[in-house]
């Protein structure tokens, strides 16, 4: 999940630093705990916390841009997506890999 939202803060006495400053945001795999802990609210616990729980669990165990793209279960957000990044191969095939194509080298692009 590359997207962050924000989080919510609240105001301090004391007012907060002028200037640039650092703004805490949310773990990557904060939208999996909240559906643990929603889980653990509807119904019967024994049934319904496994499964967020498998995936938040996952989530943590995985690699940044690694976690789990499993819809939520009690959560009424999108699924996180997975970014993809292409890969662009060119095979240069030796001639004449094709009849027609006796006087120039055949490429072939694959995109994965």
């Amino acid at each position: 999940m590359s997207e962050t939202r924000p989080v919510p803060r609240r105001e301090s006495p004391w007012g907060t630093p002028e200037g640039e400053h650092r703004q805490p945001k949310a773990h990557r795999c904060n939208d999996r705990a909240e559906d643990v802990i929603q889980a653990c609210f509807e119904g019967n616990p024994f049934k319904t916390v496994p499964g967020p729980f498998k995936l938040f669990w996952q989530c943590m165990r995985s690699k940044p841009g690694e976690e789990p793209t499993e819809p939520f279960t009690y959560l009424q957000l999108d699924p996180p997506k997975r970014e993809t990044v292409s890969s662009l191969i060119l095979l240069i095939l030796p001639q004449p890999w094709y009849s027609f194509t006796s006087h120039v080298m055949g490429c072939i692009f694959i995109l994965f």
